[in-house]
């Protein structure tokens, strides 16, 4: 195999890291983010803020679905805007897990 495994075996990224951005965006993340950089580990991060009032954006979606690992960084205030919980729930059920109600 070659070209990073065959494409990391059918996966766009190595990993995606779930995280509300300001919390921990430019201290965890930024070293998280280039430690995996520097091991060749191709790493979804959204750039972004999301975008209050929406759900989650089909490119994210995509993201999660195309990630091998799964990374999700709960700190203090992580649940409290409504995105953030659509992000996992989005990444629960794309690890064939359930949310019992």
């Amino acid at each position: 195999m070659a070209k990073h495994e065959e494409e990391s075996l059918g996966f766009t990224y190595d990993v995606f890291l779930c995280f509300r951005g300001e919390d921990v965006r430019y201290l965890f993340i930024g070293h998280l983010r280039k430690e995996l950089c520097s091991k060749n580990i191709n790493t979804f991060c959204d750039d972004e803020d999301l975008r209050m009032g929406e759900g989650i954006a089909p490119s994210l979606s995509k993201a999660i679905e195309e990630s091998k690992i799964l990374i999700i960084v709960f700190s203090e205030n992580y649940a409290s805007p409504p995105w953030c919980l659509d992000e996992l729930v989005k990444i629960l059920e794309s690890a064939g897990l359930e949310l019992i109600n």
